[in-house]
């Protein structure tokens, strides 16, 4: 087999560290610099979590999807917690993601590409470096991966061990999701499996089952006519994502595998750069610039056309389908305000980019209790203009990126199971973020294949 070569000129001075040389937001403040070299040169010689070849499957299969012949599905934690690394948690967030792909799948007529936030998102950019609490001023919590949720002076100093940590329980969950898949999880033949839960009684249920007998009718017809079973369809295929946000992990992880001309991030297969981080002269735009991933950039809030094209350039300088990803974020009430001026701009100057809608971010809100929440009706309204925006502007929607759980919490407002402010106590579990429930996130997915339903577009 002949090797696979990329074109690496313009990367002649770009190394796995050469974005030490910029300014680096949002990383710990370690007090022992020699530990992290330490952590960092064993995370070097670990074996790898995912495989250059997978991740070339994955960006063609992105690819696709920018020239609107597959659909993105990204969604999990808003920050995984090192507790949860148990399997029951994990089939759930797995059971939900092929749930709604499901859905996706029969309504858009178009294959879905599944991408769980996973497998290594323990880190998570903060608003400010300290948290105060009764006249007491700690580091901020930055997620598993860098120190601990409570509020003690020995549990907020970031701690370099916890990379490595971070780092054998990715390897403990994406081996798991592995296992699963193989072992016939996500066999269509039998989505039945896939059972309801908490949500059996909801009238999303009879949706679903009758979507789901009409999936198995239609295979059962076509074995008929074949005169023997579609074996390929008692499997489908599954990425990782999370955001490159602590840069030593992620350079720890970079590796130039053989019999390729370029490094890539092994660590996941899907890498992204969050909004507070995309500085065009910053240590994480200066990092991903270099790995043959493909990659996202979180776009929100007051970004222009100019820096937007820039760090197309940047990112994917030859402008290949299925390298950049570019992950929206505005919020329902600004979207049509900050939106088309970019999408207008991108499409002139002719770069090749995926748009993905993030409906999450852009629409958080903190109640009078002091709860960190968001509402259904704005997710979805986000959602619906988004589709709408770019379909005006000549594009398509190519994917959604989703913070949800497989768990019957209460952090969302509003949706078919009725969650109100009131109710936000009662099962408020998240770490930072407020998640979509199991049944708000299946309930949007249904209402999103309708917006992807050629017919419905009819």
């Amino acid at each position: 087999m002949e090797p696979i070569v990329v074109n690496v000129d313009h990367l002649k001075d770009w190394s796995p560290d050469s974005w030490r040389r910029k300014p680096a937001a949002q990383q710990p403040t370690y007090p022992d610099q020699a530990a992290v070299e330490r952590v960092r040169r064993e995370l070097g010689h670990l074996p790898p979590l995912v495989t250059s070849w997978e991740i070339e499957t994955l960006r063609s299969q992105l690819a696709d999807a920018t020239r609107g012949e597959r659909f993105l599905l990204q969604g999990g934690d808003c920050s995984e917690s090192f507790a949860d690394c148990e399997s029951g948690v994990i089939a759930a967030k797995l059971k939900i993601l092929l749930q709604m792909s499901l859905a996706l799948v029969h309504a858009g007529k178009k294959r879905v590409i599944r991408v769980g936030r996973l497998a290594g998102q323990y880190a998570k950019p903060r608003s400010s470096d300290v948290e105060t609490k009764e006249g007491v001023t700690l580091p901020a919590y930055r997620g598993d991966m860098v120190n601990r949720l409570n509020f003690t002076p020995e549990d907020r100093v970031p701690n370099p061990e916890l990379l490595l940590r971070a780092y054998e329980r990715s390897g403990l969950t994406i081996n798991f999701v592995r296992s699963l898949i193989d072992g016939g999880f996500a066999d269509l033949h039998h989505p039945e499996y896939w059972e309801l839960g908490f949500v059996e009684k909801s009238p999303l249920a009879i949706e679903y089952t009758r979507m789901v007998k009409s999936i198995g009718d239609a295979i059962r017809f076509m074995e008929v006519l074949a005169g023997t079973s579609l074996g390929q369809i008692n499997r489908v295929d599954f990425f990782t994502s999370h955001e490159g946000l602590i840069l030593d992990y992620e350079e720890g992880q970079t590796r130039h595998p053989p019999r390729r001309s370029g490094w890539y991030n092994l660590a996941t297969h899907f890498p992204w750069i969050g909004n507070r981080t995309r500085a065009l002269d910053g240590a994480h735009i200066e990092y991903f610039r270099g790995i043959h991933n493909p990659i996202a950039v979180k776009v929100g809030g007051a970004i222009s056309s100019d820096e937007l094209l820039a760090l197309c350039d940047v990112l994917n300088p030859e402008n290949e389908a299925g390298r950049l990803t570019l992950i929206h974020r505005f919020g329902a009430d600004k979207i049509q305000q900050q939106f088309p001026p970019l999408l207008d701009a991108v499409r002139k100057a002719g770069k090749v980019v995926l748009w993905c809608c993030d409906p999450m971010h852009g629409n958080t809100e903190t109640t009078n209790n002091g709860f960190k929440t968001r509402r259904f009706e704005k997710i979805l309204s986000e959602l619906e203009q988004s589709f709408r925006i770019l379909s005006e502007g000549g594009s398509h929607l190519g994917g959604v990126h989703f913070e949800l759980t497989g768990d019957n919490v209460t952090e969302c407002i509003g949706g078919a199971c009725g969650v109100r402010e009131a109710d936000l106590s009662q099962a408020y579990r998240t770490q930072v973020d407020p998640r979509l429930n199991y049944e708000q996130a299946l309930e949007m997915a249904l209402l999103l294949a309708r917006l992807m339903d050629p017919q419905t577009k009819a």
